[in-house]
């Protein structure tokens, strides 16, 4: 849920506060706070220095300004467009446009920006997903699945055909690939001091999933690794390495899988009442503070789309068709300063794979229907990327993948159309089973990203090293197709 804005009369306040005081080295966690939720993230970041350098700080209020400090900078970050730059790049992508024009998108959250130290702060991809709300609007009206059909789409739908029709309808996994990755993290000169030790993690597939077998460990770098075991939720690979000064510090990880197609006809199965006494019916339909949670919008909303179903297949395709149908992909914020995910699609109906995974499970869970998490990577030809999804669990079948963001596709055939609503194709790698899982060995310092775990994450004994701190990149060869 969006934090209510502190009027200006607090903002004056605050500010009066700080000049009359400035021989004052400490502030209360309630100043700090206010500050933050009014936008003032420069007295955040001074007030929290003065109170972490006088060293005074019980451990409880230390941890609690650490997290405000930090929240600020990761938003000063994903909000880092000025007004004029903006402007540059609206002219660039649209031409002229009018004023009223420009106060509509803005007025609408169209064109992200958030007020930072008293001046708009334009969100950094708020542009080019402006440009993708007007893309969705023209090109999926309500109920359709005509597409823009682009090269990517065609892949697809020709890949799930063939899964469809070489015996796929019972959950039989087919269509196997076979696939080399080279992962690639590499921490930036000198963010690190010279001889302090780096702590890395980076992501590794899961082996216990039908659809993913013959994992191979080619090489790491440095070589002296450890690979969390196979039932940690969040699957890892832990390395260290000293930093050097004015050097780059890189870690690298190569092996090889098979990734595997999968497709359920739910309409030729026999799917049996749930057992709510069970231990998956009592994890997977339960509330996951902070980002799946029941609130009123969320029961209210559920209800009016599903109705008096009770078929729990008919119930999941209720969700699907109106998520398909009223939420636009775009790029997303980063999700850790994101207090409730689901909460902001609903408002602003768009997100990313992730954002609308976290909105089709919390109203599944609400339904009585269990359903987790998973994501990883989508690793398509020329379309690798990070990538969410999730899997539903039908009494009597099992777990079934379902791919909300990759939408209902542009055919006349039911089961080719309807194929990520309970199939997936031959191209992942699954890293993650759930979301905000500790990692192996544990990890000392907040998460870059919170919730979900495919970048890696990387700290040292002075704390988190956040994204701008470091790089990714993946390669990948692919053998059979």
């Amino acid at each position: 849920m969006e934090r209510k804005k502190t009027g200006f009369s607090l903002i004056l306040f605050l500010v009066i506060v700080s000049c009359q005081y400035q021989g004052i080295k400490s502030h209360s966690t309630v100043d700090i706070d206010a500050a933050f939720k009014s936008g003032q993230l420069s007295l955040v970041t001074e007030w929290a220095d003065s109170i972490l350098t006088a060293g005074k700080a019980d451990s409880v209020t230390q941890k609690k300004i650490l997290l405000l400090r930090d929240q600020a900078g990761r938003i000063r970050l994903d909000f880092s467009l000025t007004e004029t730059e903006v402007e540059k790049k609206l002219k660039k992508e649209f031409g002229e446009y009018s004023q009223e024009e420009r106060v509509k998108w803005e007025k609408n959250n169209w064109l992200e920006y958030r007020v930072i130290d008293g001046e708009k702060r334009y969100f950094n991809r708020a542009v080019s997903n402006l440009k993708l709300i007007f893309a969705g609007q023209q090109s999926k009206p309500m109920g359709s699945t005509d597409l823009i059909t682009d090269k990517f789409s065609q892949f697809k739908l020709e890949h799930s055909r063939r899964v469809i029709n070489t015996q796929g309808s019972n959950g039989k996994p087919v269509s196997p690939v076979k696939m080399k990755v080279t992962y690639r993290l590499t921490v930036k000169a000198d963010a690190v001091p010279d001889g302090e030790t780096i702590r890395c993690w980076m992501p590794w597939p899961h082996e216990s999933h039908d659809r993913q077998t013959d994992v191979k460990l080619l090489n790491t770098i440095p070589a002296i690794h450890t690979i969390a075991p196979d039932s940690a939720e969040q699957r890892s690979v832990y390395m260290e390495q000293p930093a050097s000064k004015g050097k780059p510090a890189m870690f690298e990880i190569q092996f090889t899988y098979q990734s595997i197609a999968q497709y359920f006809d739910l309409s030729q199965l026999n799917i049996l009442p749930y057992d709510t006494t069970s231990a998956i019916f009592k994890k997977y339909t339960a509330e996951q503070f902070p980002q799946i949670v029941f609130t009123n919008e969320i029961k209210q909303l559920s209800d009016s789309i599903v109705g008096t179903t009770t078929n729990p297949v008919e119930k999941v395709k209720k969700l699907y068709y109106w998520i398909n149908d009223h939420i636009i992909w775009t790029g997303a914020l980063e999700y850790s300063i994101m207090p409730f995910i689901p909460g902001y699609v609903l408002k602003n109906h768009r997100g990313d794979c992730g954002m609308q995974t976290l909105l089709f499970m919390t109203m599944a869970r609400y339904q009585g229907i269990p359903a987790k998490w998973q994501s990883g990577w989508m690793m398509h030809p020329d379309e690798v990327n990070l990538h969410d999804w999730s899997e539903v669990f039908y009494n009597g079948v099992g777990w079934v993948p379902l791919d909300m963001s990759f939408n209902l596709q542009n055919s006349k055939d039911l089961k080719e159309k309807e194929f990520y609503m309970s199939g997936i194709d031959a191209y992942r790698l699954i890293i993650n089973d759930a979301i905000s899982s500790k990692f192996i060995p544990e990890k000392k310092f907040a998460r870059s990203e919170p919730y979900d775990f495919q970048r890696g994450e990387v700290e040292w004994r002075g704390g988190n090293l956040y994204f701008n701190q470091w790089n990714y990149k993946m390669s990948v060869e692919y053998g059979d197709r």
